[in-house]
């Protein structure tokens, strides 16, 4: 069964990170995190930066990122 953001298309998506909210510019099945390069489906995207539009996989990810840019 397809997720609710994949509608039957293959490859990475694009997508506009919000506060809270995401909107899907060109349809795909993915996105990749900004730190380490992993592909996140979007059902499962559940981290990102409104701020910097990235993607991240994980809590560790984020902060990983903190840690090398200094700020938010």
């Amino acid at each position: 069964m397809l997720g609710r953001y994949e509608r039957g298309q293959n490859g990475e998506a694009v997508v506009e990170y919000g506060d809270g909210t995401m909107r899907v510019v060109k349809p795909g099945s993915f996105v990749r995190c900004a730190v380490t390069g992993e592909s996140i489906p979007l059902d499962e995207l559940r981290y990102w930066s409104a701020a910097r539009q990235e993607a991240y996989v994980s809590p560790e990810a984020i902060m990983k990122r903190l840690k090398k840019t200094g700020r938010p």
